[in-house]
């Protein structure tokens, strides 16, 4: 059987270390479907320096490439995406000249005239100092996409993003841009002078932040965008607010309405001026034409999915990674990885490859920082003996709706060995265990919060398990394995 799966996948999965891609896909690298194009956009937006298309000085560029993309069959036609690619369209014309550093340095307030001060008696000096200089016009206005799970709003913001001839631009995935918040108020925090005995002071370091930002980039394109953290729910109001205020132009997409952000969530009432806050400067768009087109691309990258019931399934990965990592530069053994001054080791890797069982990656407290970690020196790993995941495992189902996240966004290649089919391994049964009753008890909550809020409820996880599962589907297609080959970039680049 082993013998007879290697047949049937070696030659997609290990093109990478055997051949080249040309040779095994001969003429097939102009692949239809979703994930062809996002092999595309995700190259384009990665380099912001990169020369700009022909602009017309319209929305032709971007929706006309759009439309050539459905021409030749590339993409379907989809009338609700063209509509939101006019209006991205529209805003990338504004962004073309556009700076905020108009709103980062606003004028100075003129000094107010004091009473016993004698008045000038020349009436044109009095006109000239009485003129007050004109506010400049409100910043564009951004976007807010949001829609069900693989209707391609990743796709059209990227499009997006790669169009925009403004160097003062960033596009990251929203776990990714909180850490990287919580990594500077941190710092900010360190660089205080110590307290003394008895001397107390308040410093508030998110403004500051928020102007770190805003001095760095005018438009951020978030992929993702989420809210399932209570420490990151406390601070996003004051941190947009200054942004916002200073200019920053803001493009995000999301599964969850912007009224739907942070359902169910503690303290969620302090959270609500922050939904106002978000609407007032961002247009809000539904994007949800019924279709999952990651699920249309069809050409599967031999298999990639075992269940650990399937006879020689274990054998088979085991052949499977000695395969993979026979041209690795070092020898198989443990890695240790630091992250923020942790230490996480992972008892089996080689080179760019890592074999993992799924208590190695969610069993532990790890989160967005640890993963992106290993997105960055891994470019394929094994997953084995997934459990299915229960109400009872949402920690567990937490970070690998996070793992699969990161992964996903850095074209990081995955085989998996699981205990149920991909459309059977959440379940909503369980609920309530000793750890939340104890929760419950510490925060001094009854028994009817535990039926109400997400963080006992499961209901974020349960929410987005359909993007995970969505993901997954994608991430076993060929396509996605030819883009996540970095070894075939690297020589492309090096061209």
């Amino acid at each position: 059987m082993v013998s007879l799966a290697m047949k049937c996948s070696h030659n997609i999965l290990l093109k990478d270390t055997l051949l080249s891609v040309n040779k095994i896909f001969p003429g097939r690298c102009a692949a239809k479907g979703y994930s062809n194009w996002r092999k595309f956009s995700s190259s384009a937006s990665s380099r912001s320096s990169d020369p700009p298309a022909a602009d017309t000085g319209g929305s032709v560029d971007i929706v006309g490439h759009f439309d050539r993309l459905v021409q030749s069959g590339s993409l379907r036609r989809d009338d609700q995406q063209r509509l939101v690619l006019q209006r991205l369209a529209q805003l990338k014309h504004r962004l073309k000249t556009y700076s905020n550093s108009i709103y980062l340095n606003p004028p100075a307030e003129k000094p107010k005239q004091d009473k016993d001060e004698p008045q000038n008696d020349d009436k044109s000096f009095t006109v000239d100092a009485e003129k007050e200089e004109p506010l400049p016009p409100p910043p564009p206005k951004g976007f807010y996409i949001y829609g069900d799970v693989g209707t391609g709003k990743t796709m059209l913001m990227d499009m997006f993003y790669s169009h925009v001839k403004n160097s003062c631009k960033k596009r990251v995935h929203f776990n990714g841009f909180m850490l990287d918040i919580h990594k500077r108020i941190h710092r900010r925090k360190q660089s205080l002078p110590k307290r003394r005995l008895g001397k107390m002071f308040t410093y508030d370091p998110i403004s500051p932040v928020a102007m770190e930002i805003s001095n760095e980039t005018c438009l951020l394109c978030f992929d993702e965008f989420q809210v399932t953290d209570i420490a990151d729910a406390m601070i996003l109001k004051q941190l947009f607010e200054t942004m916002f205020k200073t200019g920053v132009v803001v493009v995000a997409t999301s599964n969850r309405a912007p009224d739907d952000l942070y359902k169910n969530g503690l303290q969620r009432d302090t959270f609500l001026s922050f939904i106002d806050v978000l609407k007032e400067h961002c247009c809000t768009i539904c994007l949800d034409s019924g279709i999952d087109y990651r699920g249309l691309d069809k050409t599967a990258a031999g298999k990639l999915y075992y269940l650990t019931w399937e006879p020689g399934a274990e054998a088979f990965l085991d052949t499977l990674f000695k395969e993979l990592t026979l041209r690795q530069k070092s020898a198989t053994g443990p890695r240790v990885i630091t992250v923020l001054g942790r230490d996480v080791t992972l008892q089996k890797t080689c080179g760019s490859v890592a074999d993992c069982t799924f208590d190695e990656l969610c069993g532990r407290p790890l989160g967005a920082s640890d993963y992106l970690e290993m997105a960055r020196l891994f470019d394929t790993v094994f997953i084995r003996h997934v459990p299915m995941l229960t109400l009872t495992l949402k920690d567990q189902a937490r970070r690998f709706t996070t793992l699969i996240d990161n992964f996903y966004d850095n074209k990081v290649r995955l085989i998996l060995l699981a205990a149920a089919p991909l459309d059977r391994l959440f379940v909503h049964t369980g609920g309530e265990d000793e750890r939340d009753r104890q929760l419950l008890d510490d925060l001094g909550l009854s028994g009817e919060a535990a039926e109400r809020l997400s963080l006992f409820t499961a209901e974020e996880e349960i929410f987005a398990f359909q993007r995970t599962v969505s993901r997954l589907r994608e991430m076993q297609t060929e396509s996605y394995w030819m883009e996540g080959d970095r070894s075939y970039r690297k020589r492309h680049m090096n061209i």
